[in-house]
């Protein structure tokens, strides 16, 4: 059962979203402004590194098991694009790459992390996803929902 009073913050995956969000902004902070190859990566990494933690709020918060799902693809996809980014930098000669692997080693924590609270996941606490998606193991699109007077969207 869902706990009323539960603060993601508290979360060991949300505080390790945290700590990469404020390591990725420093390590922004040394991207040169006048380089434009360089400065165009530098809000994309910002929005990747903040959504670690915002989508984990949003999940635990929405409790039910799609839109848990949703989130986790949020935060995969979100994890995946700032290893990326990291790679742009260093293919376009970022001055400070050796810094880079500080987040590469950060997202490799976060990444376990991720999987075991996946794991965690209700799959019995579900409203159909009528796109098909997030449903859990078994559920089709079509399936009666348990969650009466919610219609999937």
């Amino acid at each position: 059962m869902y706990e009323d009073n539960f603060n993601p913050r508290r979360m060991p995956l949300f505080r390790k979203g945290r700590e990469i969000y404020e390591l990725t902004v420093k390590i922004a902070d040394l991207i040169p402004e006048d380089d434009s190859r360089l400065s165009s990566n530098k809000a994309f990494m910002l929005e990747d590194a903040a959504l670690l933690s915002v989508k984990v709020a949003g999940a635990e918060g929405g409790d039910l098991y799609d839109i848990r799902m949703e989130c986790a693809t949020l935060i995969r996809k979100a994890a995946r694009d700032l290893q990326n980014h990291c790679n742009t930098l260093t293919m376009f000669g970022f001055e400070h790459m050796h810094y880079l692997h500080l987040i590469r080693e950060a997202l490799e924590e976060y990444r376990l992390l991720f999987i075991a609270w996946v794991r965690t996941f209700d799959t019995w606490n579900y409203a159909v996803d009528r796109w098909g998606l997030f449903n859990p193991p078994g559920v089709q699109p079509d399936d009666p929902d348990p969650a009466e007077g919610r219609d999937g969207l």
